[in-house]
């Protein structure tokens, strides 16, 4: 990666505003069931600390569409921050105004300050320049750490680096050196999975890896696509129709370009989209006119772990059915071991295969779970992400110093 991260600059005694990434899950009990991604969040955060900087730290939560709503406050993440750092985390009433710029100022070296929802203004989605004027007023430095938002230019991704100099956080520059080493020169063979429900949420994707990989695997609902396009019945399966003939040209592409194309020989099939249906395991040239593909098969399975057990590099994205009800969770669970078990670099990204690893107790054996699932989508497309162009280039040493 050559952009600057936070280890290349000096940041003790400065105010350190950190873009982090604290979108996490909460019951409606406002208790936070998923603390991976401030966990994520606290090797910079310490080592800026450490280094003796006022660390003011920025995020959104949920979608509150530029409003004030408590639904959405920050507070409880404040309190669950202040445990895993074992030290009181100030909690600022807003994000902009003279107000919170007092308290930034006033913060000692090590000392750490949360803002309030982002998103609670409109013009933080809408990268309002002045919005971002403000933010940077807090501090002297910009640390953009959330790789999961770095695909979106809002203020505080991209507009605040217009201001003051902006680095990259430690989880941010490992994303893309990993991601980045992976589509660049990847140890082969190179083996992408896709899956998820819909063609077209991925279609640039799987046209980018089919210059890249050597084998392609696609499952989940999208694979109904690609059948239908081998002509084969679906049933009442989900199936984008009018992608049909986007699937074929994918397929005559992938021939091209000699790359090994997967799909599933073998589907689980339901007469109703629900968990208690009753279901059964049958070849896709079996699918009846009232079924519908919930989950691909034991063949499928055993097939695509074939294929990634003698990977140099695997990409996973997207389960490979209903995964959420645990008839159907079948075929992403073997998909999950067969990557667990390759000894290549193995990299997950999307949020939901994110959560089928995790939720299997999976995600310790692999090289690297991404944390950002539209960000991840997107560098794998090959976007130039705005969190990331905004980031100061080694080359170009403009610390604020």
């Amino acid at each position: 990666m050559n952009k600057l991260k936070i280890d290349d600059v000096d940041v003790n005694g400065k105010r350190v505003l950190v873009r982090v990434d604290f979108n996490v899950p909460m019951n409606e009990k406002g208790d936070i069931t998923d603390e991976t991604r401030i966990r994520a969040a606290l090797p910079s955060i310490r080592f800026l600390m450490e280094r003796g900087a006022k660390v003011i730290l920025a995020s959104h939560l949920g979608r509150p569409k530029g409003e004030v709503n408590a639904r959405y406050s920050l507070t409880p993440v404040g309190q669950k921050l202040s445990e895993l750092l074992n030290v009181p985390v100030a909690m600022a009433k807003d994000c902009v105004g003279e107000e919170v710029r007092q308290q930034a100022h006033r913060l000692k070296d090590g000392e750490v300050l949360l803002l309030e929802n982002l998103r609670f203004h409109a013009a933080e989605e809408a990268n309002d320049p002045e919005f971002a004027r403000g933010l940077a007023a807090l501090a002297e430095l910009f640390v953009n750490d959330a790789f999961g938002t770095a695909h979106r230019a809002h203020a505080s991704t991209a507009g605040v680096a217009a201001y003051i100099p902006a680095v990259a956080g430690f989880l941010m520059s490992r994303e893309v050196e990993i991601m980045g080493q992976a589509l660049k020169s990847p140890q082969r063979p190179f083996v992408a999975i896709i899956g998820g429900a819909k063609v077209s949420d991925k279609i640039d994707v799987i046209r980018s890896l089919l210059d890249k990989v050597n084998t392609l695997i696609i499952g989940g609902g999208m694979a109904n696509t690609f059948l239908k396009a081998q002509n084969y019945s679906v049933g009442k399966s989900l199936c984008e129709t009018e992608k049909v003939g986007l699937a074929r040209e994918l397929l005559e592409l992938a021939q091209r370009n000699t790359v090994t194309l997967l799909l599933p020989q073998d589907v689980v099939v339901a007469k109703e989209f629900r968990n208690e249906a009753a279901f059964r395991v049958v070849s896709v040239s079996d699918i009846a006119q009232d079924d519908q593909a919930l989950d691909i098969g034991p063949a499928s399975v055993a097939a695509f772990a074939e294929a990634v057990a003698g990977a140099g590099t695997v990409i996973w994205n997207g389960p490979m059915g209903v995964f959420e009800m645990p008839n159907f969770a079948g075929g992403t669970r073997g998909v999950a071991q067969a990557v667990a078990q390759c000894s290549g670099v193995t990299i997950i990204g999307g949020g939901d295969s994110v959560a089928a690893v995790e939720n299997m107790g999976l995600a310790s054996s692999m090289t690297h779970i991404s944390t950002g699932g539209g960000a991840s989508l997107e560098f794998l497309e090959g976007k130039v992400l705005p969190g990331v162009q905004v980031l100061q280039d080694k080359s170009n040493m403009n610390t604020g110093e």
